[in-house]
């Protein structure tokens, strides 16, 4: 994956250190070929954030299902960013999961997403079921599993705002 030349992270105005979970969802990929689950931990650390725990599941509703609830137990995370499962197939699990759990649904997030996205790909943007969420007043992320729309989605939208939104849902 290339790396872009400009990085935003968070202002003064946020908290300089989040605890994040990074999860890719995948049927065929393993910690050797998950290039974008290393970019993201890579690109969270490189902005004094904590990766607290990284792990590859199952395209399958249980296993979000229980990563959800594991990360809901975990006191330190304050952030899960979910790799893959956000397409239109019956198979894509991850957005349709994630969407009934949320407490509240952060719409902004997928608008911005998919307006990015249609300047670099087009029409196939609206294809996407990107989202973000809150959940037990945690963030949660899901993102296609796509280098470029994971770079898109981590350097454009979630960097620039992480600390200041998980200082607001501490409150």
């Amino acid at each position: 994956m290339s790396m872009s030349t400009h990085l935003t992270c968070p202002s003064e105005h946020a908290l300089p250190s989040v605890v994040c979970w990074v999860v890719t969802v995948s049927d065929t990929r393993d910690e050797r070929t998950d290039i974008t689950g290393k970019f993201t931990q890579e690109r969270l650390q490189a902005c004094s954030h904590q990766v607290a725990r990284y792990r590859i599941i199952k395209n399958d509703t249980v296993q979000i299902v229980s990563t959800i609830e594991e990360f809901k137990g975990d006191p330190q995370a304050h952030v899960v960013i979910f790799l893959g499962g956000t397409g239109l197939s019956s198979k894509d699990q991850t957005a349709r999961t994630l969407r009934k759990l949320y407490d509240e649904e952060i719409v902004g997030f997928g608008e911005l997403f998919r307006t990015l996205s249609y300047h670099e790909i087009g029409p196939y943007a609206l294809l996407s079921r990107a989202g973000a969420g809150v959940i037990n007043k945690k963030l949660v992320f899901s993102l296609p599993g796509s280098e470029n729309a994971v770079q898109l989605a981590l350097e454009k939208l979630i960097l620039p705002v992480l600390g200041h939104a998980v200082q607001q849902l501490r409150k």
